[in-house]
């Protein structure tokens, strides 16, 4: 029997998605201003697998993911106004301007990055994971990494480590179709990551990521198994970036066609549909959801803009130094 969400929760992820559309959007045209800087990856398109994810965990509960990291950060609670300032380096921001937007972060938010070598997190969220298991928490970690990462070692290496040890991890592929501009059938005769998993005889499952409700049952019978000290998941959550891999991305590798096929399962427009048809809610409701939104993104860059630069002083703070370290020779 299909699970039954209440109109709290369609709204929940409506907002939800919504905001990190919306930043998303503005961080894109603000890179073409040049007030961001540097590398920076969108997540417009795949808002629905953040949303389903957070409904089906608690604050407890640790995310760790790669470089395409600001929704995330944002739907575990970090806040717009410090990613926003992260993004233009200040010292406001949630990793202190020094990060950008690769390296997100939010310790009490449970949001450990952020992460810019390519499937460099998959081992560390398995460390988060025996870190809870030490623990004796009843706490899980969600490790997000994308189709490019899965080609990986440390995958390979991490997975055999978290059936050993039967760490409360949930390891999830967001399969957004190309890592970078290649394909899933151009690096793997094995087109369905989530079968990754049978080597090491570690549960998994095949997601439909533009939908948050299967976002949600996916994600959460992974967690409930983590929590009941049935260890690791392996779920492969298929969804789609709108945009290219950067913003230095021209994405000649794919049709406008398969791009507009994508668009007409938009994520946020069907949460719409459902809180308009189902639940009756009226276009003056959304419409304060929206003017909510664009306000706190709004908000968010006259933060930024009027934070200041970290001062000289912090270049060297938070970076291990011999001087503190006496037993470090060369």
């Amino acid at each position: 029997m299909a699970t039954k969400f209440s109109k709290e929760t369609y709204l929940y992820w409506y907002e939800l998605m919504l905001l990190l559309r919306r930043f998303e959007e503005k961080t894109g045209q603000l890179y073409g201003m040049q007030k961001i800087r540097g590398f920076c990856h969108l997540y417009i398109g795949q808002e629905a697998v953040a949303a389903g994810c957070m409904t089906a965990t608690n604050p407890d509960d640790k995310f760790i993911t790669a470089y395409r990291d600001h929704a995330l950060a944002i739907a575990k609670g970090v806040s717009a106004k410090s990613c926003m300032a992260e993004l233009y380096g200040k010292a406001t921001g949630c990793s202190k301007g020094k990060g950008g937007s690769m390296h997100f972060f939010g310790v009490k938010e449970n949001f450990f990055g952020g992460h810019g070598i390519v499937g460099a997190q998959i081992g560390t969220g398995a460390g988060l994971a025996f870190a809870e298991k030490y623990r004796n928490s009843n706490n899980v970690v969600l490790c997000f990494f994308g189709d490019g990462a899965a080609r990986q070692g440390m995958l390979h290496e991490t997975f055999n480590m978290a059936m050993l040890w039967q760490l409360p991890v949930v390891f999830i592929c967001e399969n957004n179709q190309y890592a970078m501009g290649t394909s899933v059938s151009r690096t793997s005769n094995v087109l369905d990551i989530y079968k990754l998993a049978d080597g090491y005889d570690m549960p998994s499952d095949s997601i439909d990521g533009m939908s948050p409700e299967n976002v949600h049952n996916g994600v959460l019978r992974a967690v409930n198994r983590a929590k009941e000290k049935g260890g690791p998941t392996l779920l492969e959550i298929k969804t789609y970036r709108y945009k290219g891999h950067s913003m230095s991305d021209p994405q000649k590798y794919r049709t406008k066609e398969e791009l507009e096929e994508y668009k007409e399962r938009d994520p946020i427009e069907y949460v719409q549909k459902v809180l308009v048809d189902q639940y009756k809610v009226t276009e003056a409701e959304i419409e304060v959801i929206i003017d909510r939104v664009r306000a706190e993104v709004e908000e968010s860059v006259k933060f930024a803009e009027e934070s200041p630069w970290p001062d000289d002083s912090e270049l060297l703070k938070d970076v291990y130094m011999q001087e503190d370290y006496p037993f470090i020779v060369d």
